[in-house]
């Protein structure tokens, strides 16, 4: 059985709603009012991922994160983040264990475990499904916690590992209270 892609579709319905799109790195994205996470739908633009196996992760490190590690869907969690990146091609040039050697020495690991439980993530790839971005990363965290996330995405993009993103774009989100929410099919 294979893994069934998750639809980042925006436009004018979703369960989100966009506040900012900001190109980081590259290109950006177009305007949008609200995303949709799901099933595929129509919109501006649609991105997909697949919430593959862990890839850069050891068994340790995946030990460490469970015990810590949010479940997305929190009530309290009404800020998201959906940070589409893509690495350069010097970055998959090179074998599975010297990108994770990279991983490794920028300490993405141990500076993502500092904002655990307070910030949830889940990671998608689709650099196999012929998108225009190499990963997904998808955050959710309350709204007193958005200074905390904002510090994990500046550390992070001082490490050695983000000199190999060829483009980034990141795209604020506040979840819409249910009653606002379309529901499917409307």
């Amino acid at each position: 059985m294979f893994a069934q892609p998750t639809h980042f579709t925006a436009g004018a319905t979703g369960r989100w709603q966009i506040t900012s799109i900001e190109p980081i790195i590259g290109g950006a994205l177009p305007p949008a009012e609200r995303l949709a996470v799901g099933p595929p739908g129509h919109g501006a633009w649609q991105l997909s991922g697949i919430a593959s196996n862990l890839r850069y992760t050891t068994a340790d490190e995946r030990d460490a994160l469970q015990p810590v590690s949010a479940p997305l869907d929190r009530r309290e969690a009404l800020h998201g983040v959906l940070i589409p990146i893509s690495k350069s091609s010097a970055w998959w040039a090179l074998a599975q264990d010297e990108r994770r050697a990279i991983y490794a020495r920028s300490g993405h690991f141990s500076i993502g475990h500092e904002y655990l439980p307070e910030v949830a993530r889940k990671l998608y790839h689709c650099r196999d499904l012929g998108g225009e971005f190499d990963f997904l990363t998808w955050f959710e965290f309350a709204p007193e916690h958005e200074g905390a996330f904002d510090k994990l995405l500046k550390r992070l993009r001082e490490t050695e590992e983000w000199r190999h993103v060829a483009r980034e774009v990141e795209v604020r989100l506040v979840r819409l209270p249910d009653t606002e929410a379309p529901k499917p099919g409307e």
